[in-house]
């Protein structure tokens, strides 16, 4: 069962957008549309069977500005049946009580869109913070969390650790 797939993310550093291009690079041909949300129809996101998403959290457990001008835009769509896979990224030194807070807020936000169905949830094991509602239960983050700014050399090991585990998720491939 071939699943058309697309990358979603929000960047102002440009660190979210290298993420995805990463991920994209992995998949090759498997992901027929990658777009920044500061220049997507949120319309798109109906377009595709799997959804990867990518967020980064500011500040203090703040959402990036153009997820938090996009997602108003998103009330009405219906991404039942949707797979949705999250990468969020964060800084766990700096930020160690709200690490990958935005991606917590934006699950929160698209669940509410025809309850799609999430995969790729991540062990949270390897990861060095206090609180997050980026979490998925007690063990598990809601997707791959990265963070460029303490540990940018697992990133790539990240991203490559993770794909198979969306991909098994998705039913395209065996353990």
């Amino acid at each position: 069962m071939a699943l058309s797939m697309a990358i979603f993310y929000g960047s102002s550093t440009g660190n979210t957008e290298k993420a995805a291009q990463k991920i994209k690079k992995e998949l090759g041909d498997l992901v027929s549309h990658i777009a920044d949300v500061a220049n997507a129809d949120p319309k798109d996101l109906e377009n595709y069977d799997l959804l990867f998403l990518g967020v980064p959290t500011w500040n203090v457990g703040e959402m990036q500005e153009d997820w938090e001008s996009f997602i108003p835009r998103m009330q009405g769509l219906d991404l039942s049946g949707k797979k949705v896979a999250f990468f969020g990224l964060g800084d766990a030194v700096g930020y160690p009580e709200n690490f990958l807070d935005a991606m917590g807020e934006l699950w929160g936000a698209v669940q509410m869109l025809g309850n799609p169905e999430l995969i790729g949830t991540w062990p949270k094991e390897g990861y060095a913070f206090d609180q997050s509602k980026g979490m998925y239960d007690s063990d598990h983050l809601l997707g791959l969390g990265l963070d460029e700014d303490n540990e940018s050399n697992l990133t790539d090991k990240r991203i490559k650790a993770w794909l198979p585990k969306v991909m098994q998720d998705a039913g395209l491939q065996t353990a």
